[in-house]
């Protein structure tokens, strides 16, 4: 499942350069979690001259409304031998990149794939520019290394530089054995819970209506949001305006399903990357990257956004390097 937003602009369609944008959400979440800075970067499209933003959000499979098809607690035909791991989610992302986000236009009767590679048939240098939160950030630098060719820049939000426990005794391919399938479930359960979810959100974030539900969440009037998981046609909606739902409601729907059990053992126990560390691949990626860390971020800290930053300045190629704290997000 993926969210594309876009908005007008008053400027020819012969004049005008398109920007495509995709977000990488941290863990747990969906391409929800980036609602409100697909509008803040819509609002910024406005002061920007023949410039027009097409901003993407996926899904991870396993995460958000991307699922298999029928899945059964990691026991059904469609899960069987199904890996959630991080190279999955790299091989999902280059897809969409290629496929979706800078693949030339094309006769379609779909809606949502209309907009989406008409609008990018003046993207002139087929790249995207990505922007990676927490385990985005993670999977966003090592695409970055595999995929040069794709990416324009790099943003990472309070990115992670770990991937999971890779814990011994399975592969994380499903059906799960006895013991990690049991641990899974008791942790997963345990991290679903509404307090808990709550609590999360809390420490994470300084100011509570950056997920208390009230902020506005719509695009009605300036700008439209589609949506390929929205029917079974994928056509375009756009969303309501006033206030968003609560962003633990929503994180909480994400696990009612019947995978997500068996994906977060799966998650639990898979390997990162292979290939590469997360540092290794940060010391080589040729493009400018943006580092972007809050203040008081009691997980991916100041000091590990330094780390990075430090990484970055030992590349010898040139490329610009930044490092922001954010105080009071």
């Amino acid at each position: 499942a993926y969210e594309m937003a876009s908005a007008d602009t008053t400027d020819s369609d012969e004049d005008v350069t398109t920007v495509p944008i995709l977000l990488l959400n941290g863990f747990g979440v969906g391409s929800f979690h980036q609602h409100r800075l697909m509008r803040q970067l819509l609002i910024e499209q406005n002061q920007q001259s023949k410039k027009r933003y097409v901003i993407y959000g996926i899904d991870y499979l396993g995460q958000g409304k991307s699922w298999p098809k029928d899945p059964q607690d990691g026991n059904s035909a469609d899960e069987y031998q199904l890996g959630y791991s991080a190279d999955m989610w790299l091989d999902q992302l280059a897809s969409f990149v290629q496929e979706v986000v800078i693949s030339p236009a094309t006769d379609n009767d779909d809606s949502t794939t209309t907009a989406t590679t008409t609008s990018n048939s003046i993207n002139n240098n087929n790249k995207v520019h990505l922007v990676g939160n927490s385990v985005g950030g993670y999977l966003a630098t090592i695409l970055t290394h595999k995929h040069p060719q794709l990416i324009s820049s790099l943003t990472l939000l309070n990115a992670t530089p770990v991937w999971g426990l890779n814990l011994p005794g399975w592969d994380g391919k499903l059906p799960a054995p006895a013991v990690p399938k049991a641990i899974g479930r008791q942790m997963f359960n345990l991290i679903r819970n509404e307090d808990v979810i709550r609590q999360y959100l809390e420490a994470a974030y300084v100011r509570g209506e950056a997920f208390d539900g009230s902020f506005e969440d719509g695009f009605d009037g300036w700008g439209c949001i589609a949506s390929n998981a929205d029917n079974e046609n994928g056509a375009a909606t756009a969303g309501g305006g006033g206030r968003g739902e609560p962003l633990g409601t929503k994180i909480r729907a994400c696990t009612e399903g019947n995978g997500g059990h068996a994906a977060f053992a799966s998650i639990l126990w898979s390997a990162p990357a292979s290939g590469i560390s997360f540092y290794e691949a940060l010391q080589q990626v040729p493009v400018d990257v943006l580092l972007l860390f809050g203040g008081d971020d009691p997980w991916c800290t100041e000091a590990v956004g330094k780390r990075m930053h430090v990484t970055l300045a030992s590349r010898r190629d040139g490329e610009a390097c930044r490092f922001v704290t954010l105080k009071n997000v």
